[in-house]
Parts: structure tokens; sequence; C-alpha cells
């Protein structure tokens, strides 16, 4: 994982990845029930964290650069721009602009949905 920062190491990406691997490797092993479902949960959330750190920016130029396609500068403008009827001349563009965002986020929160084996 590369994060581009002003901060030495370890970045955050490392320390994000090292409690993870330690809930991983040994807490979920040491306990059971509640704590143990708690500690599964836990470590979902850090391996999103891990995804929105190695996609999030490439992902924000991207989704930027489509809004700005439509015309819009927000998700806000974009629903404001479809629900005033703005775009329905440029549908397919519409439709694939939200498909990506949605693929993008996903890409992010469980990859899984995509039919992709997730990065972390």
């Amino acid at each position: 994982m590369s994060d581009s920062s002003t901060h030495d190491v370890p970045t955050a990406g490392e320390l994000v990845e090292a409690v993870r691997e330690f809930l991983e490797r040994d807490v979920m092993n040491a306990t059971e029930g509640r704590v143990q479902f708690h500690t599964r949960v836990s470590i979902n959330v850090l391996k999103m964290v891990e995804r929105e750190l190695q996609l999030g920016m490439e992902q924000s130029e991207l989704h930027t650069a489509r809004l700005a396609s439509l015309g819009v500068a927000s998700e806000r403008e974009l629903s404001d721009a479809i629900v005033s009827g703005a775009l329905d001349d440029r549908l397919d563009e519409v439709v694939a602009v939200v498909r990506a965002t949605v693929a993008d986020k996903l890409a992010v929160a469980n990859p899984r949905y995509l039919g992709r084996k997730p990065t972390r």
C-alpha cells in the first residue's frame, strides 16, 4: 500500500494494516462470541479504510472528471440536474457516470459485490 504523505513511516496505511493484522492473527483466535463478532466487524472496517487509502485519491480525481463531463461539480448538482430533466438527452452518459461511481464505492466497501477479489 502506498501513501504519499509528508509524514514519516509508518504511514497511515501501514498503521491500519498493523492493527488489522493484529486483530486477524491474535484477537480472532483468542476470542469467541460477541467479542469475536465485533473483532470480525472491526477487521472489515479496517480493510475498507485500507482500500480507501489505496484507491481514494485516484477515484476522487476520476469522479470529479466524470461529473465535470456532465457539466456538474457534485453529486448534489447531478441529482438536481437529473430531477429537473436537464440531462434527459444525455441519459447514456448519466448512467455511465452513476455506474462508475457505484463501482468505485463498492471497490472500497466490498469488492466482492463487483466480482473482484479484494486488494486487502
